[in-house]
């Protein structure tokens, strides 16, 4: 494609990215699935098509969206839950990737098992935006969003180090054995996370040049990239290395970073997030022909029997995986850090142990395991000489459909029949009591401030200060003396609060509306109307929609 031509598909990108993000809060459906439908259609009109770059892909688009997921992880409830997510993104990735090669060398002519080993490799890790996005929406429980983040933000290092190791096999530049092998994936692993590491407290140390909104954006910014070339660079895991970042990054940001950086910092990234993932579901469907095209030289007969081997080693291998191991003996899970339901309650959350699975919560992990753009990237990068690439490529190709739209379109109804929310009353009497505690600390502070005898601060100045602190205090003590009495997960409608919300809005508006009247008669320039409407904006930021839990 010529320059104006990719600058045109580009234009259609966003509009259409824009358009499919209308469509699915007017119906509901999900984005990921009308984009990649988006996509195919467009792969078959006439004229070239814009085919994917996998190394463009791995470089330059990877690195920000794990990034952007990483920060908005949690790392202590990962941390908590890590037995689950290590098992899922690393010792089942490993296993798919193996059982995928084995079946293919075992039932189709010519596919060895390293070459086997290399599409299991591309097709093993879920891409979590899809499951996310849906999950959120129908209120998926907050332990499962973490499990689902987790495994979403490791598994692609573990897959994309046993894709390297399988292509070198398989091109005969190396032997495979398992010490080389466990050896590599160990160094691999152990670098990107110490180049992580290094890259969060180097940008912790830069935390003087962050005070500054546009200074924390472009440090954000570059983080991801400079994380993955560096790894990458020293030949350990760059994925590895920008999600560790991440995790360390964000989980600093509360107080290394200053108020207007995060909400400057945090606005760019929801756009970047926002148009990086729709291009990305639209590429995937783009390659449907070229993948077609690649197939003439194999039997129907061989695409279906590869096609059946991986697809039913990704769809059965998953749930059976989760059950298995949530039926370890007793004594066993709690060496390896499980516990009963009830156990540790009492401990503070980020000390708590983690508990086995319930069947209903196997039963939704185990159909959130969407595939996406990691596995066409993964399967495009090898070499073109690679044996069977074209089979290989059909057949990672047909997994991403199938889990992408088949599991895509029926996550929500699945966690609306298991029944499965998150409880709204909990979260909002927890957020009720941090506020609470919140201002309970700033009253305190007043009162040391206070004894301390400044001479330039007004008693009235202090005064006014500690009134607006009482009375954002009594309306939280209110909000939990009611929500005490709530005895379903659901919050309850209030209309009195609904009322207060309308009522806040409507003043915010006439605010808004005055200004632009003082700016259409000549009294007010626009510099300063832009000022005061930023001060407006924040106001209403933190207003919550109309609807939504206190």
């Amino acid at each position: 494609m010529s320059h104006e031509e990719t600058l045109l598909f580009g234009l259609g990108a966003i509009a259409i990215i824009v358009l499919v993000h209308w469509i699915t809060g007017k119906t509901g459906l999900p984005a990921a699935v009308l984009l990649t439908v988006a996509g195919i259609v467009y792969a078959f009109l006439p004229g070239d098509n814009f085919e994917i770059d996998p190394h463009l892909i791995l470089t330059f688009i990877v690195p920000p969206l794990l990034y952007n997921a990483a920060l908005d992880s949690s790392l202590i409830d990962i941390r908590r839950n890590l037995r689950t997510v290590i098992s899922l993104s690393v010792a089942l990735v490993i296993a798919t990737a193996f059982l995928v090669g084995l079946g293919l060398s075992l039932v189709v002519g010519g596919v060895t098992l390293a070459a086997g080993i290399a599409l299991g490799a591309a097709v093993a890790p879920p891409d979590p935006v899809a499951a996310l996005a849906v999950g959120r929406k129908a209120g998926l429980p907050p332990r499962l969003i973490t499990l689902i983040q987790g495994e979403g933000l490791l598994n692609d290092a573990t897959a994309l180090t046993i894709l390297l190791v399988a292509q070198q096999v398989a091109i005969g530049k190396e032997e495979f054995t398992f010490t080389n092998t466990a050896g590599r994936f160990v160094l691999m692993a152990a670098g990107g996370v110490v180049v992580g590491v290094a890259v969060a407290y180097l940008v912790r140390f830069l935390r003087v040049l962050r005070a500054d909104p546009l200074n924390a954006n472009a440090i954000s910014l570059i983080t991801p990239m400079a994380a993955y070339l560096l790894a990458e660079g020293i030949h350990v895991s760059g994925v590895l290395a920008v999600v560790v970042a991440g995790l360390i990054i964000g989980h600093d940001t509360p107080r290394y970073a200053t108020g207007a950086s995060r909400l400057q910092t945090a606005a760019v990234w929801r756009l970047i997030d926002f148009l990086l993932e729709g291009a990305v579901f639209l590429l995937i469907g783009v390659q449907m022909r070229k993948v077609l095209e690649e197939l003439s030289e194999y039997r129907t007969a061989t695409i279906v029997v590869a096609v059946s081997v991986t697809l039913g080693v990704v769809l059965l291998l998953r749930p059976l995986w989760l059950f298995l191991t949530q039926l370890l003996p007793r004594s066993l899970h709690t060496r390896l850090g499980g516990e009963d339901e009830d156990e540790g309650e009492d401990l503070p959350k980020g000390k708590r142990r983690e508990r086995s699975l319930g069947g209903r919560e196997s039963i939704a992990l185990s159909w959130a395991g969407t595939r996406g753009v990691i596995t066409l990237a993964a399967v495009y990068s090898l070499n073109s000489n690679f044996p069977n690439r074209g089979l290989l490529a059909f057949c990672a190709f047909a997994v991403v459909l199938v889990t992408l739209i088949g599991q895509g379109l029926t996550f929500a109804p699945l966690v609306r029949w298991l029944g499965l929310r998150a409880n709204q009353t909990d979260k909002a009497r927890l957020r009720n009591e941090a506020r609470s505690a919140a201002v309970r600390a700033a009253l305190n502070r007043l009162d040391d401030i206070q004894g301390e005898q400044h001479d330039n601060i007004e008693d009235e100045a202090m005064e006014t200060m500690r009134k607006q602190l009482q009375i954002r205090l009594d309306r939280y003590r209110h909000r939990l003396d009611l929500l005490e009495q709530v005895d379903t997960p659901e919050l309850p409608p209030s209309p009195q609060y609904e009322a207060a919300l309308m009522v806040r809005q409507a003043v915010i508006d006439a605010e808004r509306e005055e200004l632009l009247r003082w700016r259409d008669a000549g009294r007010l320039d626009d510099e300063n109307l832009r000022v005061l409407n930023r001060e407006l904006d924040h106001e209403e930021l933190v207003l919550p929609k109309r609807g939504k839990s206190h």
